[in-house]
């Protein structure tokens, strides 16, 4: 059976030159159960959508009927698309894009199942989002049994894919998967040759703080380039985060990528507030998108908003740092990464 590696395919780094960014537009769901909220999510999408087309083109797909209110919002310049949704999160519902050398564009539809078949969430329609998506771009489409997300995967466009034991080999995906069959799956699907395991994600992204994912690597650590990843530090030991960031900073300072390479490891200290909506706070700086020029950076309202956005300007000196406040989105179980994805320009 062929496959996107076998037929030259792989996936690109998000800094690479981007043809637009996808987004979905927030609407009535168990994420977003009462109008305030939902008026705040739509305020909040649109915001990052907004922020990014300063840099590239931006579509985002609205339930039917929905278009003409997310326009007020989203402002000119945004282009909008219907189709059917369950939720907003478009990196883990889309399509994971591909490319080769010969300038084709491919993407991966993986196998969603609702972030392991949470109790709040529906995938009805979500499941079919990646395919869709694809289809509107002209795509050929890998799809893979493997229930994975966009936001589950980080790579560097050299080989190397950051991963997290809790959601691809967690019992809720993929019970009867082994890591090697896992392993396996991704290298095929992406292009890439060494996977760099995580054991877990922050505190607040497992049950019973609100709508987590079970661990999504791009709250934790992403590649910054070849070679270089930004990973989260909670500096406070009263946060439990401060041992899970612990361990995950020591494993990547201990590892080594595709190439060989020992990975530099950026620490971008957690905001200082502790708690949100009655729970272990997750806010997280890493949780940033790259687009053509620009990094769109989550913040807080909060004092290391600033330290974060110094950070990421030496990291990217070519790029505009813009920083758009992501408590709302957050609250819904997320950040701006978990909102966007990108399409490779081919």
């Amino acid at each position: 059976m062929t496959t996107p590696a076998v037929d030259g395919f792989r996936m690109p780094a998000e800094w690479t030159p981007h043809e637009r960014t996808w987004m979905a537009w927030p609407g009535p769901n168990p994420t977003f159960d009462d109008l305030d909220d939902l008026a705040a999510a739509r305020i909040a999408w649109a915001s990052v959508a907004r922020a990014i087309r300063r840099f590239e083109p931006v579509t985002v797909v609205c339930g039917p009927g929905q278009s003409e209110q997310a326009r007020s919002l989203l402002g000119e310049g945004v282009e909008t698309v219907e189709g059917d949704l369950d939720d907003a999160w478009m990196r883990d519902v889309g399509p994971t894009f591909l490319t080769n050398s010969d300038g084709e564009l491919a993407a991966v539809d993986w196998t969603f199942n609702g972030w392991g078949a949470q109790d709040w969430a529906r995938w009805e329609h979500d499941a079919k989002v990646a395919g869709h998506v694809a289809d509107l771009v002209g795509a050929k489409t890998y799809a893979s049994k493997l229930v994975n997300e966009g936001g589950a995967l980080h790579v560097d466009g050299e080989g190397t894919v950051l991963l997290t034991e809790t959601v691809q080999l967690g019992p809720e995906r993929n019970p009867d998967w082994t890591r090697e069959e896992v392993e396996a799956e991704i290298h095929a699907h992406l292009g890439t040759r060494k996977a760099l395991w995580l054991p877990r994600g922050l505190t607040g992204d497992y049950p019973p703080y609100g709508f987590g994912t079970l661990g999504h690597v791009d709250i934790v650590a992403a590649f910054a380039r070849p070679g270089v990843v930004v990973a989260h530090h909670q500096p406070d030991p009263a946060h439990p985060d401060h041992e899970v960031t612990k361990e995950v900073i020591g494993l990547l300072r201990s590892a080594t990528d595709a190439r060989g390479r020992s990975l530099e490891v950026v620490e971008v200290p957690a905001p200082t507030v502790l708690e949100a909506d009655g729970h272990w706070a997750d806010y997280s700086y890493i949780n940033h998108y790259l687009c053509n020029g620009g990094v769109v950076l989550c913040a807080f309202d909060d004092p290391r908003d600033e330290l974060a956005a110094g950070i990421f300007r030496r990291l990217f000196p070519e790029r505009t740092v813009t920083l758009v406040d992501a408590r709302t989105i957050f609250a819904g179980g997320g950040g701006i990464h978990c909102i966007t994805q990108q399409q490779p320009r081919i």
